[in-house]
């Protein structure tokens, strides 16, 4: 992990696929998805150009709820949110907010059971978005 915390990984799929791939995937585990966000489309609505980046922003109340009763401005990161863009030379990534990074964040123990959990079900969907 990166000390921003942003974990970055390379996708397989063109940004629109690789958010498609994500948002299905979330919505299988039962997820709820709050929002998809096209800051590319948001560029061409002003004028202004930007490589194909899009933003989905899901999550469970099962998850983030237990996370906000320990500290409640960890409400400001939630819910999660994955962000697929692609880069100058045409290569697409995914990247994410590392729930551990998040709690530590918050001061809140980043070790803990309810973090690992949410650190390996966004790497599984991860997996499961970028990859071939």
């Amino acid at each position: 992990m990166a000390d921003t915390g942003l974990t970055t990984v390379p996708s397989s799929h063109a940004v629109k696929d690789t958010i498609d791939r994500l948002e299905a995937d979330v919505k299988r585990k039962g997820m709820t998805v709050f929002a998809r966000i096209d800051h590319a489309q948001g560029a061409r609505d002003a004028g202004l150009a930007l490589r194909p980046t899009e933003l989905l922003i899901f999550g469970s109340a099962r998850g983030g709820t237990p996370l906000m009763q320990i500290q409640q401005a960890i409400g400001i990161d939630l819910p999660l949110k994955a962000l697929a863009w692609e880069d100058a030379g045409g290569k697409v990534w995914l990247s994410w907010n590392d729930p551990a990074w998040l709690a530590s964040r918050h001061g809140i123990a980043a070790g803990g059971e309810l973090t690992k959990a949410l650190a390996a079900a966004l790497a599984a969907a991860a997996k499961t978005a970028a990859g071939p």
